[in-house]
């Protein structure tokens, strides 16, 4: 995983493999779906102490480069939006508990929600669908590479359940 759009749409990937319909992008056209939930993933938040990578978290080698590589990483909180959308308020409660199932076990990248909250189903009469909006935080690190020189090659974020 690479940085922060690529989680979103991951998040969304691992959801639809789990049953539900997710999106990360939200058209007209994917309002119009009779009979189920969607759900709309976008990323809400991102939180993380100071600036930069200041926790060294040892070394690996690079079997591309054949150099090793010096891993520095820092935790970072994400909260995504999993608002839940539906033509009756029944769908959307199916909704949320089908995605309730799906973050049981982790979400995308071996992240696993630290907390998920939902609020109060409502008629939004612009878009003509019941929502309910949901808001999933998920704790993660964000890790660089460097060579030694002192120089970051590359970040990523993921959970703490995948190395």
């Amino acid at each position: 995983m690479k940085g922060l759009l690529e989680l979103g749409q991951a998040l969304a990937e691992h959801l639809r493999e789990q049953g539900v319909e997710a999106v990360t992008a939200w058209t007209p056209e994917r309002r119009l779906r009779p009979g189920r939930a969607v759900v709309a993933v976008s990323l809400r938040k991102l939180e993380s102490g100071p600036p930069g990578f200041q926790n060294y978290l040892g070394e690996r080698y690079n079997q591309e480069t054949e150099q090793w590589e010096e891993l520095y990483g820092k935790k970072v909180e994400l909260t995504f939006g999993l608002d839940v959308y539906a033509a009756t308020a029944q769908e959307v409660q199916a909704g949320l508990e089908v995605l309730g199932t799906a973050l049981e076990q982790r979400g995308a990248a071996g992240m696993a929600p630290v907390e998920l909250s939902a609020g109060e189903t409502e008629y939004q009469s612009e878009s003509r669908r019941y929502v309910c909006p949901v808001q999933a935080r998920f704790s993660a690190w964000a890790t660089a590479v460097s060579r030694g020189e002192g120089e970051f090659l590359d970040f990523e974020v993921r959970g703490e359940s995948e190395g």
